[in-house]
């Protein structure tokens, strides 16, 4: 597989908080936390950004990913 499409296997979520008053985006199984701001769009582009980071972390610690979240059809 290919080093670019790893951070694709995994599931990226963005929600509006009505609480927050602000998108909320969030990656299950692959970070803790998220991204929050105004702009969906904004978000989601962070979001991606985010996950090719922690890609590059766990193969930089040698530790194992973690099982991909996404769904292939």
């Amino acid at each position: 597989m290919k080093k670019k499409r790893v951070p694709s296997r995994y599931l990226k979520v963005v929600e509006w908080s009505d609480e927050d008053n602000c998108f909320i985006g969030r990656i299950p199984g692959l970070i803790d936390g998220g991204i929050h701001g105004k702009d969906e769009e904004e978000v989601y582009k962070e979001l991606c950004q985010v996950a090719e980071e922690a890609v590059e972390l766990y193969n930089e610690s040698g530790h194992p990913l973690l099982p991909p979240t996404a769904i292939a059809f």
